[in-house]
């Protein structure tokens, strides 16, 4: 394997690999210690569980634009439930059901009317956006609207004992967040219904003529992908015991972009979800270890927009290599 094929098939990994090096030299008291790379894991669980099922949907060569919209509405579903008095189990339960059905709505549209998919959730992401402002009146839930247990969920977790005085937790928030990956995991790789979303990705003509349900397989994966941004919704909800109809805006650009990157490291360029985990992983790095040094918000917007430029442009590089 030449230098070329090299960077192009791992190229990724070790722009990752440089990232960690650079703010290990530049943060050696704070970055890589335990108590940071859990606080990391935390910070990226919302956005982990949402590209796991971005890479769903990518994986029939379709995206979902709604899912930060949809994690909006579920977490301002869940806080309207809980100001009418309803236990945590029932608010979360109706929120889940509120992504779901909005995902499904979501594969009804472009799989069975034929809206493109960029069209198609380009108008729910404003259709849900709407929702949750009209259920809150445009204002944040919180305070004691919010159950104490629902909040005390994302601050509590697994102990896993102490290192030098400090006492450390795997939080629930990770947990779930590894739970879901090693869902998708199986659904994608180990199953029938994984390798025939994968065979519309490639060729849905051929998917068609070889008797693949595919609108069904279409309206499945975007219901998936839409109950994913749902349990995100609830999960930042938890975190912060709030519900804002904006908090999810950030999550869609973020998962399409922890996909991208994970395709580069795919030699078919295919959306993989332990490839999308290291995605996740890069924008989650970049973020923690910008943020300790000081650098602007603003700043780092550009620089995830740049990755999203590079991922396309290695992408295509490396298909047209194959050629």
């Amino acid at each position: 394997m030449n230098a070329l094929a090299l960077l192009r098939r791992y190229g990724t990994l070790i722009g990752f690999v440089l990232i960690l090096a650079v703010f290990w030299v530049s943060l050696p008291e704070t970055f890589m210690t335990a108590r940071n790379w859990l606080n990391i894991s935390q910070q990226l669980s919302m956005l982990m569980v949402v590209a796991a099922g971005m890479t769903i949907v990518m994986a029939m060569g379709d995206f979902d634009l709604s899912v930060g919209s949809a994690a909006s509405l579920a977490g301002i579903v869940a806080g309207a439930l809980f100001i009418g008095g309803s236990p945590p189990a029932v608010a979360v339960g109706a929120a889940l059901a509120i992504g779901l059905a909005g995902g499904a709505i979501n594969g009804v549209l472009v799989s069975v009317i034929g809206i493109l998919p960029f069209i198609a959730t380009l108008a729910t992401l404003t259709i849900y956006s709407g929702l949750a402002f009209v259920i809150s009146g445009g204002k944040t839930i919180s305070g004691k609207s919010i159950p104490e247990s629902f909040g005390n969920f994302a601050r509590e977790g697994l102990p896993l004992g102490e290192i030098g005085g400090v006492a450390l937790m795997l939080p629930n928030l990770t947990i779930v967040a590894v739970a879901v990956v090693f869902l998708v995991w199986v659904l994608l790789e180990q199953t029938t219904f994984g390798r025939r979303l994968y065979a519309i990705g490639g060729n849905i003509e051929a998917a068609y003529l070889s008797g693949v349900p595919v609108r069904r397989l279409k309206l499945a994966a975007f219901a998936l992908t839409g109950l994913g941004a749902a349990g995100a919704g609830l999960m930042y909800a938890s975190r912060v015991a709030s519900a804002n109809p904006t908090q999810g805006s950030g999550l869609m650009l973020n998962a399409i972009a922890a996909v991208f990157l994970g395709m580069t490291m795919s030699e078919q360029g295919e959306p993989r979800i332990l490839a999308t985990v290291i995605g996740v992983l890069i924008l989650g790095v970049l973020d923690n270890g910008l943020t300790q040094l000081s650098v602007d918000s603003y700043i780092r917007q550009i620089l995830v927009g740049a990755i999203i430029v590079l991922a396309v442009s290695a992408g295509a590089l490396s298909k047209r290599g194959r050629r």
